[in-house]
């Protein structure tokens, strides 16, 4: 029988956590799943657990490999799934026992949607730190699919082990692939620049494990270098890929950089936009620094803000769109 949901779960020297992180898909309150345990060649113990699993639940399928990474596990584990939806599972994490019910359900009733994610619990909360708690708040305030649109260049608004996704709509887009990044992120934006849509089930349904070995914290294509080149090629293949001119809103540090690696790719900006009396009427990296009411007409220069902080954000939209500046079509936000 075809399970209702496959479960995908990677795992390298993952044996300290892994029984906890099975336990959790056992019990799950959705029983018609199958997990596809991928070992990516470790040298723990984690290979023998999942065969030991396996043996006490026919629903879990090991597929043992020899170390090439996370990006070639999940593509060939993608490969091993059954369901036509798929849920990610990281081997640190717990799930809510309801988790695989209530995004099953939301992408039955949601057939426009092509991934749908979950608020999280980050843990354990005596080691969280201040970044990863604004981050978490910040998460679980994206909810609905304009929202995370809105909000992709500026980070990414999905956790990755907390999504369900429809495999065709994955396999559509070439599945997962070393991009020398985050390789969830890159699939968000090219799964984006498809016209999929994202979505998110408003209840914490996945506890996200933050240790100082995680991979996020450790891989250096999890490094902020490496997202900003995604969020660089993805705009010279959409927003940036025709002739029509634009100006960067921040002179700081993010705009600086963004106007370096955008001029040395053949598209550089024609000025920066800044508040900052010391900024305004100077020449920082080769362009002129205009004031906020020197912004143009919309429809005139697509505006990308690249200021970080999120109050200033905020007011940077609230000007824009008091304007008549359409966020999406006349101006994005990135970092």
């Amino acid at each position: 029988m075809t399970p209702r949901v496959s479960v995908l779960l990677p795992v390298f020297n993952g044996a300290e956590t892994l029984p906890a992180a099975l336990r959790s898909i056992a019990w799950q309150t959705l029983r018609e799943w199958e997990l596809v345990l991928v070992d990516d060649g470790s040298s723990d113990q984690s290979l023998a657990l999942a065969r030991a699993a396996a043996t006490r639940d026919p629903r879990i399928r090991v597929l043992p490999r020899v170390h090439e990474g996370l990006v070639a596990s999940l593509q060939a584990g993608l490969q091993e799934c059954r369901g036509e939806l798929v849920a990610r599972m990281d081997a640190d994490d717990i799930a809510h026992p309801d988790r695989l019910a209530r995004q099953v359900l939301f992408l039955e009733t949601h057939p426009d949607i092509a991934v749908v994610g979950s608020r999280v619990r980050i843990f354990p909360t005596r080691t969280r730190t201040a970044g990863m708690a604004r981050y978490e708040s910040w998460l679980n305030s994206l909810l609905e699919p304009e929202t995370m649109e809105r909000e992709l260049l500026v980070e990414s608004p999905l956790v990755h082990p907390s999504v369900v996704f429809r495999r065709a709509a994955i396999q559509a887009v070439g599945g997962y692939r070393d991009s020398r990044g985050p390789e969830d992120y890159d699939l968000w934006l090219r799964l984006h620049e498809g016209g999929a849509r994202f979505g998110k089930v408003p209840e914490v349904l996945l506890f996200w494990r933050d240790a100082p070995l995680r991979v996020t914290r450790t891989d250096p294509r999890c490094g902020r270098d490496r997202f900003r080149e995604l969020k660089l090629d993805f705009l010279l293949r959409t927003r940036l890929a025709g002739s029509q001119p634009f100006m960067l809103w921040g002179a700081g540090p993010n705009g600086k950089t963004l106007a370096r690696e955008l001029a040395a790719r053949s598209r550089p900006a024609r000025a920066f936009i800044d508040s900052h009396p010391a900024r305004r009427g100077q020449e920082i990296a080769g362009l002129p620094v205009l004031g906020p009411e020197q912004v143009p007409s919309p429809g005139r220069f697509l505006l990308l803000s690249t200021v970080g902080h999120p109050q200033a954000r905020a007011q940077i939209r609230a000007y824009l769109s008091e304007r008549g500046h359409r966020e999406g079509r006349d101006f994005v936000c990135l970092t």
